[in-house]
């Protein structure tokens, strides 16, 4: 759809450079409402294993969850995120 097409559409009369910085506007809140190039990453988990290797090119987590969490149905579930510190010392020192 091009720019004339869509303000004839709205009824706009304004000129075509106001209609197109709206829809610059537009199409940048989009993008920062919306999650974008969001990838899938499955990491097994072992036993007596704390720390685990996260690539250097994630920005964001936006989710963790693990099979059997809070229930027995072979369900994931979300692992809810601390947000106060640990009630118990840290054994392995960091």
């Amino acid at each position: 759809m091009k720019v004339k097409e869509l303000a004839e559409r709205l009824g706009s009369s304004m000129s075509t450079g106001k209609l197109i910085a709206y829809i610059k506007d537009g199409l940048v809140e989009i993008n920062t409402l919306s999650e974008t190039n969001i990838t899938t990453e499955r990491i097994d988990i072992t036993e007596d294993q704390r720390f685990y290797h996260i690539p250097m090119d994630y920005i964001k987590i936006i989710d963790v969850r693990c099979k059997n969490h809070l229930n027995t149905k072979d369900e994931y579930r979300s692992i809810p995120r601390s947000i106060y510190e640990p009630f118990t010392k840290d054994t392995d020192g960091i």
